[in-house]
């Protein structure tokens, strides 16, 4: 099931910034809080998901990409995966490989499977990363460097595979709190300068070493737990936020990015926001 008409003939990213081309989505529509994996799952277990709303939200999600001219593919959700909508952990893309993770949590094995063969039928240059977990919410791409969060879900040995996998890259490790789960929860570039981050995540050497790179832009408490942070970033200043985080968009504003707003307040209560829900597949 897709939305495109043109067929890319193969993968290419190197950053979190650049114009975002073609990205690979999955539609909530058998999502669910089942086996609590993280703190805001915590908060909301009770609750649960309305699925109706968080497909509307993602649609919307869906369509606005589609406006903004990138080419959106949708893979078919299954009803065994109940958080295969955040097809950013299932892999992701550097240069022209789409890495394909190992995951973690066990109510999220198998996702691995549906991604090999979508690529597959797509005809997209895949590498399986097998023998050691490693989930793509703990990837973030600048040019040559690579930063893999050091998580419950990623593990050093994998970090250290990778490298070996990438040998023009320099592999960065980033230790933080485990309980924000991703990286991409408590850090996430967005230009060649500027980065987001929530800096009680991280201890401070790493802090230190994030902020000779790039101007930190600090978000709250409060919005980090709304998934502040997981915005995406689709090329030309353009960042994808929740409208109720405002104190993140007021200082992107200031900045000159261009802030679209789309309500996404169902599917976070899952743990994962825009970055989350996008697996990028060609950045250009």
């Amino acid at each position: 099931m897709s939305s495109y008409i043109k067929e890319s003939p193969s993968a290419r990213c190197q950053s979190e910034y650049d114009p975002l081309r073609r990205v690979l989505l999955c539609p909530p529509r058998y999502m669910e809080i089942k086996d609590v994996i993280n703190d805001v799952q915590k908060r909301y277990k009770d609750e649960n998901i309305n699925v109706d709303k968080a497909l509307h939200q993602h649609n919307e999600f869906v369509q606005a990409l589609i406006e903004q001219g990138v080419q959106t593919d949708l893979i078919e959700p299954s009803e065994n995966y109940p958080e295969q909508v955040f097809t950013r952990d299932i892999g992701f893309t550097i240069g022209d490989t789409v890495f394909i993770s190992e995951m973690a949590s066990e109510i999220r094995q198998g996702e691995e499977q549906e991604l090999q063969k979508w690529m597959e039928a797509h005809d997209v240059n895949v590498k399986e990363l097998a023998g050691h977990r490693i989930e793509g919410g703990d990837v973030i791409i600048d040019r040559d460097t690579v930063f893999v969060g050091v998580s419950s879900r990623t593990s050093k040995k994998a970090i250290r595979d990778l490298q070996l996998e990438l040998p023009d890259f320099e592999v960065i490790p980033v230790s933080f709190n485990e309980k924000y789960l991703h990286l991409d929860c408590v850090f996430n570039i967005l230009s060649p300068t500027e980065a987001l981050i929530f800096p009680e995540a991280l201890d401070m050497e790493t802090v230190k070493m994030l902020a000779e790179r790039y101007t930190l832009i600090r978000v709250n408490e409060k919005e980090q737990f709304a998934l502040g942070t997981n915005v995406l970033s689709i090329g030309d200043r353009k960042v994808f936020s929740q409208p109720q985080n405002r104190q993140v968009n007021k200082q992107l504003t200031s900045r000159g990015f261009h802030v679209i707003e789309v309500d996404y307040s169902e599917i976070i209560k899952s743990g994962g926001a825009f970055r989350c829900c996008t697996m990028p597949l060609i950045r250009e």
